[in-house]
C-alpha cells in the first residue's frame, strides 16, 4: 500500500511565502486523496502495489486499461507532491551551487534567465498542472505537464517541479498566480534540487 508521507518541516516553516493553512488543505486534503485513490485502484493487483512510485509511472503501458487513468492521474499526483514538498525549504535557507548552477548557467545563460524562462512557462500553463526543469539525455529543459501527467512517464527526471494546481495558491494568492510564483522562488530548496541532478546525470 502506498503511503501519505509526513512533510520534512512544519507546517508553517514555507511563511510568509506559503501559508500554513495552504500546507495543511494541500498535503492532508489534496495529496492523502491521491495516494487513496491510487491505493483503491490498485485493489487486487499486487504486482503493481509491491512497485515504487517511479516504476509504475514508466510501466502504465501494463497497467490493464480499465484502471490506467485512474492509476497515472493518482500516481502522477503522488509522486509529484511527494517530491514537491522536499523541493521547498524554510525561507533564506537555500542558494544554488554546484554542478546544477553550472549546468543552469550553461543552458540558459544564467540563474536570472532561467528564472524568467521558468516564469513564462509557468504563466502559458492553461488550467491546471506543473512545470518542471528536468534533464533529457543529460540536457537541462523546461517542461510543463497538464494535470499529474509525469515527466517520468515520457523518460524525463524531474529536477525542480513547481504545483500550478489553484489548490496550491489560491487560499493566499487567490487568481495572482504570478505571485504565488514569485513568492516560491524564495522557499526554492537548491539542495534537494542539486541531489536530483547528481542522481538523474549518474543513472
Amino acid at each position: 500500500m502506498f503511503e501519505l508521507p509526513d512533510l520534512p518541516y512544519a507546517y508553517s516553516a514555507l511563511e510568509p511565502f506559503i501559508d500554513e493553512e495552504t500546507m495543511r488543505v494541500h498535503l492532508n486534503g489534496h495529496h492523502a486523496t491521491y495516494v487513496k485513490n491510487l491505493n483503491e485502484a490498485l485493489a487486487g493487483h499486487e504486482e503493481f502495489l509491491k512497485m515504487g512510485l517511479e516504476e509504475l509511472l514508466k510501466s502504465l503501458d501494463k497497467v490493464p486499461e480499465e484502471i490506467r487513468t485512474k492509476v497515472k492521474n493518482n500516481a502522477g499526483g503522488h509522486y509529484h507532491h511527494s517530491i514537491f514538498w522536499t523541493m521547498m525549504a524554510s525561507p533564506g535557507n537555500s542558494k544554488p551551487h554546484g554542478k546544477l548552477l553550472e549546468t543552469i548557467n550553461q543552458t540558459f545563460g544564467n540563474l536570472e534567465a532561467f528564472k524568467e524562462q521558468f516564469n513564462y512557462s509557468v504563466l502559458g500553463v492553461f488550467g491546471s498542472g506543473w512545470t518542471w526543469l528536468v534533464l533529457d539525455n543529460g540536457k537541462l529543459s523546461i517542461l510543463n505537464t497538464p494535470n499529474q501527467d509525469s515527466p517520468i512517464s515520457q523518460g524525463l527526471s524531474p529536477i525542480l517541479g513547481l504545483d500550478l494546481w489553484e489548490h496550491a495558491y489560491y487560499l493566499k494568492y487567490k487568481n495572482k498566480r504570478a505571485d504565488y510564483i514569485e513568492a516560491w522562488w524564495n522557499v526554492v530548496n537548491w539542495g534537494e534540487a542539486e541531489n536530483h541532478f547528481l542522481k538523474s546525470s549518474i543513472s
